[in-house]
């Protein structure tokens, strides 16, 4: 009898074993989809990983059917699913749900794209029959009149000498026929009826056909930038990853693209990976100037369907060469895999955060590339992550350096503003500084652009009460109400929960409710008031939330419709715009003030990024850089654009305090509905890690956030040094935690993991 071990879209451990009945033992392939019963009455579609004959001991039931002629899932694929399953002690079944588009985890739930075409019957193809036919139609002139529309088409496209000989092969869409013919509905269906036209159902594909690639246009490289590739060709015969680290506008894309063509020459693919959807909106134009219908696009705003149309085409004869996507696409089919390009690797949106598995996927596609012969890496980024770096100079990645800006343009100036001062002396407007706003002034008159930079959405962060200090809280969430005035509504920005604003505050009775904070939606309004001539648009997740929202707002940017973009951390990276020239920090204090280790790591990251928006080409861009802590050694780095001092400081930090690159973090969340059961279940989880990992343990706590969604929420902190068998760590938090689920006191807990957490 055989066997066959089935992964599941359910975050379950491992794997469950059916039996194959006999009659589809012969077609049954790893890799391949089955649906399965499971339960009493719930069927699943599982993925096939591994065939045997080897009895397990227990009743098995049978899998129902096979549902692919060719596996969809490739050898590379589930090595890399098991590594994220592993690493990030996350179930497989999680791992296959993230994976896999949701039309290929149903039996039925992807459908082709079709559209109706319109051929002539079998019967009409002779010449003596269209003769006869027409003279009968004589009668209807409006349905004359639509037949001979269609032969008149035929003719024009026709590709043989003998035109009734070729006929049978013609069809045109029933929307050309209509239009073309200017005829109703009504006449089509009575030609229908008449046997005289016949329609059929032509499945389209979802996916942009692109052109012909045009490798021709690809732009030579500066000396500079040869130098750089180069490099990067020369220390792949040695290293399987290279970090370009290459100041902001040093065109690192050109050299991508230069790489790009070198690997498709030698017959292999690319995966390109960029940390947010907005970047992919530019890229994809770029990189389709070039490559054409050899670029597939992939990430979470293309449907559904469309994901399993490009799935598909990878598993097919004629894939695409190269994918550009965001974070999931790591885990599409590749058959020839040569080159992976992690574009701004040290964003923190590559890691994915909920729901598990929380992997990284610069970390994935370093594994992944790893798994195919003769894949090479590259990280590109102007502010590398400290891990990256560090690898970089501790000798396990290459490093190439680019410092020169392209057609050796200069870095913009920054102008740090001490907004305490200028608050002091009474020099604001808002949230503006009047040396923001003289800049804006002078940009918008020169017919500049402008980017303001604030990394809080909504209008104001937070609301209180002036007299007694209440502050409006979620009732699902242990965080205050953003209140957006578009909405007039507070919004809790965890679960989405609305309330209405309260005309008087439910505490002390007062009504001197009052905004606090300031967000973009504000600053938008604000700033239409300062310059009503200005084009405005607003990037934050509120005005993204569907592809074509995030392609409008930059192609209106990029096209010069509007010329003054504020925005969240979306805008900081590595948009390329061509006539900014100021771009206005708001408030740097909430990004240095973060509590979190990375915090001035990532200050220096995103300002440094978003300052590289300004000066693309013609003149020096500037930055104004608005804080009240100018004193901070950052905020000096940020402006000299000195990278190596800044993670010089922040490295002599962390190892002094025991963290990343030098430790492993590991953070075990506890999560239920009653606090006090919480307390006490992370205390019990705490006190059997102690025992295995001593003083490496620290907490619980609560974190920052310590209830979302009405579930309340404590965080233990694992710090592993470099050179503990991770294998022997993971296996005891595993063991941990299934002593904690098998605990009746604890049955209802929920136990999860982040490692390598952002």
């Amino acid at each position: 009898m055989k066997y066959v071990e089935v992964i599941l879209p359910l975050p379950l451990e491992g794997v469950f074993t059916y039996i194959v009945p006999p009659m589809l033992a012969e077609r049954l392939l790893p890799g391949m989809r089955v649906l399965v019963p499971l339960g009493r009455s719930k069927h699943y579609t599982g993925v096939a990983v591994r065939m045997h004959e080897e009895a397990p001991g227990f009743d098995c039931k049978e899998i129902e059917s096979v549902l692919d002629e060719q596996p969809v899932l490739l050898p590379e694929q589930l090595k890399l699913w098991e590594w994220v399953a592993d690493y990030y002690l996350s179930p497989l079944g999680d791992v296959y749900k993230a994976a896999l588009p949701a039309g290929l985890k149903a039996e039925d739930g992807y459908r082709p794209k079709t559209e109706t075409r319109v051929r002539l019957s079998p019967d009409v193809y002779t010449a003596s029959a269209v003769s006869q036919i027409t003279e009968s139609l004589k009668q209807t002139p409006a349905q004359l009149k639509l037949f001979q529309s269609f032969l008149n088409m035929a003719r024009q496209r026709c590709s043989s000498e003998d035109f009734h000989a070729w006929l049978p092969s013609f069809s045109l869409t029933r929307e050309e026929l209509l239009n073309e013919s200017r005829s109703t509905m009504a006449t089509y269906r009575n030609l229908v009826k008449r046997k005289l036209l016949q329609p059929f159902e032509h499945e389209v594909g979802r996916l942009n056909k692109g052109g012909e690639p045009h490798f021709n246009q690809i732009k030579s490289l500066s000396e500079a930038q040869q130098q750089a590739y180069d490099e990067i060709v020369s220390l792949h015969r040695k290293k399987n990853v290279v970090l370009l680290h290459g100041v902001t506008s040093s065109g690192k894309t050109e050299i991508y693209i230069h790489l790009i063509r070198k690997a498709i020459d030698e017959g292999r693919q690319v995966l390109y990976l960029l940390p947010e959807i907005a970047l992919t909106v530019q890229m994809m134009a770029r990189l389709r100037k070039v490559f054409g219908n050899r670029l597939g696009i992939y990430h979470s705003k293309y449907s559904d369907a469309e994901r399993v149309e490009i799935w598909q085409k990878q598993l097919s004869d004629d894939p695409y060469d190269v994918i550009l996507g965001a974070r999931s696409a790591v885990f599409l089919p590749f058959r020839k895999l040569g080159l992976v390009i992690v574009d701004e690797e040290h964003e923190t949106s590559f890691k994915q955060q909920d729901p598990a598995p929380r992997y990284h996927a610069r970390s994935a596609a370093i594994v992944l590339a790893a798994m195919y012969q003769k894949a090479k890496v590259v990280l590109g980024t102007a502010t590398p992550s400290l891990e990256s770096f560090y690898n970089a100079q501790s000798g396990k990645y290459g490093m190439v350096t680019l410092t020169t800006r392209y057609q050796d343009i200069r870095l913009p100036e920054i102008h740090v503003v001490d907004m305490k001062d200028r608050y002091h002396r009474k020099l604001t407007v808002g949230a503006f500084s009047n040396d923001l706003l003289e800049a804006v002034r002078e940009a918008l008159s020169a017919g500049e652009q402008v980017i303001l930079f604030q990394n809080r959405r909504g209008f104001a962060p937070m609301v209180t009460c002036k007299d007694c200090g209440w502050v409006p809280k979620c009732q699902n969430c242990d965080v205050s109400l953003t209140y957006h005035k578009r909405l007039n509504a507070l919004t809790c920005h965890y679960c989405g929960h609305t309330y209405f604003v309260p005309e008087k505050c439910p505490s002390c009775g007062s009504q001197e409710i009052r905004q606090r904070g300031i967000g973009t939606e504000k600053i938008e309004e604000q700033i239409g008031q300062l310059f009503p001539e200005a084009r405005i648009a607003r990037m934050d997740l509120d005005t993204t939330r569907t592809r074509s929202a995030y392609e409008r707002i930059i192609s209106d940017f990029s096209a010069g419709k509007t010329n003054l973009l504020i925005g969240t951390q979306m805008i900081s990276k590595g948009l390329d715009f061509d006539h900014v020239s100021v771009v206005g920090i708001m408030n740097a204090d909430s990004m240095l003030n973060y509590p979190d280790f990375r915090a001035y790591e990532y200050a220096f990251m995103m300002m440094t990024q978003v300052s590289g928006r300004a000066g693309r080409k013609g003149r020096r861009g500037r930055v104004i850089l608005q804080t009240q802590q100018k004193e901070l050694p950052v905020v000096s780095h940020i402006v000299n654009n000195d990278y190596l001092s800044c993670y010089k400081e922040i490295l002599e930090e962390r190892k002094m305090f025991r963290y990343p690159p030098f430790f492993r973090l590991i953070y075990a969340f506890v999560r239920h509905r009653h606090e006090s059961v919480v307390e006490r279940a992370a205390q019990t989880l705490a006190e059997q890690l102690r025992s295995w990992f001593g003083n490496r343990v620290l907490g619980p706590d609560k974190p920052s956030v310590a209830k979302v969604k009405t579930m309340h929420i404590r965080k233990i902190v694992l710090k592993i040094e470099n050179g503990f068998d991770l294998a022997v760590a993971r296996r005891c938090l595993w063991q941990a935690q299934a002593a904690l689920e098998g605990d009746k006191r604890w049955s209802t807990v929920q136990i999860y993991f982040d490692v390598d957490p952002q």
